[in-house]
């Protein structure tokens, strides 16, 4: 099992220890370094800076929104990505929500697993530099009747195919995922609740006529170290409470629906109820020690190396961690800590 590191959205007051994070987890041989997007930082610029101040770690976007983007135009970024980084770049994607795709990109929300399809074929048929025709609900290229023409990608990537992930909550959207990306971006993903997100993948690949066998499943897990596990579930139940409570609309939040999937009904409407009303430490409070604990690696390196293979045996072939931390040296400890974990459990 790989380690990678999650930087999460840039411009938050960190910008400089992000770049001495992934510096660090780069010497330490961590696989890859994740950044995202929602309404503030883009992901690709910074992935740049962070792959200009790096030399072996792979830069992955976790995740380029679809509807922030054409497709055309996330084949672009990826070949100069890849190539600005000497082949070390993995594309991530993903739809979003409906909030921010009609509120912010004013793209509407309809139908994301027919317009995640199309977009990845579009993306694959740029990269490949075969010129680009298409014709699908979403998206016709050239457009019909006009002076457009069929032209291909300029940019030679350095390699011919770059990893494609996507980051699925939904049964349905694991599925797809399973059945046409090489690797799975995973979020509030425990062990013990594996089948949830596995038996769609599984299903997706069989579907492709293929095993889970070289499909990257790559969840993110926080990481809280320390001798008191119930100071370090504290310390992340907000991030928790932020996701189950706010993240989408009341009837629309996919991170509160795998909650409930995962068997904490109850404890999801309480989260989100209060999170709702703007009561974020009543939210972080309901958030239930269990659930906090079976999604995260919380403790001292002996119990974050139990917790390191348990998800190697769900299946996990690389673990991103977000190491928890107000300090660079809180953050470079924890990135420390995992390598060491890690070899303790004897997944180095």
């Amino acid at each position: 099992m790989r380690l990678g590191i999650n930087l999460g959205y840039w411009g938050l007051g960190m910008d400089a220890d992000n770049i001495a994070v992934a510096q660090e987890a780069d010497r330490l041989g961590y696989a890859v370094c994740w950044a995202a997007e929602a309404y503030g930082s883009d992901a690709a610029t910074v992935l740049s800076y962070v792959a200009a101040k790096t030399e072996r770690i792979d830069v992955g976007s976790a995740i380029l929104q679809i509807p922030a983007r054409t497709p055309a135009m996330t084949a672009m970024t990826a070949a100069t990505l890849d190539t600005l980084s000497g082949g070390r770049f993995r594309l991530g994607l993903g739809v979003s929500g409906p909030q921010v795709s009609e509120g912010w990109y004013g793209v509407k929300f309809d139908k994301p697993l027919a317009r995640t399809r199309e977009y990845v074929e579009i993306i694959r048929k740029a990269m490949s530099r075969e010129r680009l025709v298409h014709e699908g609900a979403h998206w016709t290229l050239p457009l019909p009747g006009g002076p457009g023409k069929p032209i291909k990608l300029t940019v030679h990537p350095v390699r011919e195919h770059i990893p494609l992930y996507i980051a699925a909550i939904g049964p349905k959207n694991l599925e797809l995922t399973g059945e046409i990306a090489d690797g799975w971006l995973g979020i509030f993903f425990s062990p013990e609740h594996a089948a949830l997100s596995l038996d769609p993948l599984t299903a997706g690949r069989a579907k492709a006529g293929k095993a889970l066998d070289g499909f990257d499943l790559c969840p993110t897990v926080n990481l809280a170290v320390g001798e008191d596990i119930k100071a370090g579930v504290d310390a992340l139940r907000s991030y928790a409470a932020l996701y189950i409570g706010g993240m989408g609309s009341k009837e629309k939040n996919f991170y509160n629906q795998l909650t409930r999937r995962m068997g904490y009904e109850q404890a999801a409407d309480e989260i989100q109820e209060k999170y709702l009303a703007k009561d974020y430490a009543g939210a972080a409070a309901a958030v239930p020690h269990d659930l906090v604990d079976a999604t995260s690696l919380i403790g001292d390196t002996a119990r974050i190396a139990d917790r390191m293979q348990a998800y190697a045996d769900a299946g996990v072939t690389t673990l991103t961690l977000a190491p928890a931390g107000f300090t660079l040296d809180e953050r470079i400890q924890a990135l420390r800590t995992g390598v060491e974990a890690l070899e303790r459990a004897g997944l180095a």
